[in-house]
């Protein structure tokens, strides 16, 4: 047996007083890089820095740990020092809805930064035979007014950070029992078999690519075989179409794409997805039909969501076999999911199975997808939190008031 013993820098200076949680550096969300830095301002020697990065990696990604004294294979007096200089943050779970389909979702709440408010943004666990989905949020809001979508509604608060897009999955994970020696929370319904989370949606709150770093780093941490470990193939980011972000998610991601699209012409488009009057279904296309890697193997799935009178003739569906021509594809058709203030309705089910049929006979893979989470407003197009953009001059007079007090 070898024993491994901590080596400070000998000129390690003693640390500061502990600071406050949100002064320390959150592990969650460093790639091997940023813990290594992290390990350096805790006094660890340069020769020992890989050991103890592989040992902080499979505690934060692989166990879910969300204390720093948790980490057992490490010195007490290393921990006590990380524990100056870095934390294991999580976000507080407002609330939890379970649908009588089984589908799960969460309001988490993350700490305030800086001089703001806390955030919160709403996650959802769709449990499936053979597989369980989770719906992951980049931001908390959105800047693209999709008029079909609830989340719309709501202005654009900020972007979440790499790391509360992974807490949320880790947070899932722990609450669902899907992390090593960690039974379920409660009775959680969930596969029978395999892995709880076995697949991330990027198709929660917020246009992902409008928050390309943090979710660029999210993702590639949570593919990383030493980690969360899954497959690129299991991961799918939804977009809008922001069209110059498109090939770097598939050079510097590499994740299977969809695309919200919705509408086969440009003036139905502007009003469903107003983004399009920036790029315009043809140069949207043109950017998929580009996409690094795609293959038969690896389709770029279409979403379209089925709006009664709107967009669901049998001609809108020929003309979305005839856009798509040439692009390895399959097309999610969605049943409109209705909230409160809606102008839409979801088109009839004939309609939407001509539709399919269409498509289908075209040669393309169109399932209908099963609305899940109705009922909690939890299905696709639902999302949506309570958290509102501060006013600054509200912020400054708060800040004002306190200084006062003091």
């Amino acid at each position: 047996m070898t024993l491994i013993v901590d080596t400070l820098k000998p000129d390690a200076a003693p640390l500061a007083p502990r600071a406050s949680e949100e002064e320390r550096t959150s592990l969650v969300g460093l790639d091997r890089e940023g813990l290594a830095d992290v390990l350096r301002q805790a006094g660890v020697a340069e020769k020992q820095i890989r050991m103890r990065v592989g040992q902080l990696w499979n505690w934060v990604y692989l166990r879910g740990a969300t204390d720093i004294g948790e980490m057992t294979n490490v010195s007490r007096d290393l921990r006590e020092r990380l524990a100056e200089v870095a934390s294991l943050s999580e976000p507080e779970i407002v609330s939890e809805q379970i649908s009588v389909d089984g589908t799960r979702k969460w309001l988490f709440r993350f700490p305030s930064r800086g001089a703001g408010r806390p955030v919160e943004v709403e996650t959802v666990y769709i449990p499936e035979e053979g597989r369980g989905t989770l719906c992951v949020s980049s931001q908390v809001g959105c800047t693209l007014n999709c008029t079909f979508c609830h989340t719309g509604t709501q202005k654009l608060v900020r972007n979440l950070t790499a790391g509360e897009i992974l807490q949320q999955i880790l947070a899932a994970r722990a609450r669902l029992g899907d992390l090593p020696g960690r039974a379920p929370q409660d009775d959680a319904i969930v596969p029978s078999e395999g892995r709880l989370v076995s697949n991330i949606v990027m198709m929660g709150m917020g246009e992902p690519l409008y928050n390309f770093d943090a979710v660029k780093q999210a993702l590639l941490i949570a593919s990383d075989g030493e980690g969360v470990g899954l497959s690129k193939r299991r991961i799918t980011l939804s977009t809008s179409g922001v069209v110059p972000m498109i090939p770097r998610t598939g050079e510097e991601i590499g994740v299977m794409l969809a695309i919200s699209l919705h509408a086969v012409r440009d003036d139905v488009r502007d009003v469903l997805v107003p983004l399009n009057k920036r790029y315009p279904i043809a140069e949207l296309l043109d950017a998929c039909r580009a996409y690094p890697g795609l293959s038969n193997a690896r389709r770029i799935t279409f979403e379209y969501v089925m709006l009664k009178g709107v967009n669901d003739s049998p001609s809108d569906a020929r003309e979305l076999v005839r856009l798509l021509k040439g692009i390895p594809a399959k097309i999610n058709l969605i049943p409109f999911n209705p909230w409160p203030g809606s102008d839409y309705e979801c088109s009839d089910w004939d309609t939407i199975e001509t539709f399919a049929d269409v498509v289908n006979h075209a040669g393309y893979a169109s399932p209908i997808r099963t609305p899940r989470g109705r009922d909690i407003f939890a299905a696709c197009g639902q999302l949506k939190s309570a958290s509102e953009k501060e006013r600054a001059s509200a912020r400054r007079a708060a800040e004002k008031a306190a200084a006062e007090a003091v």
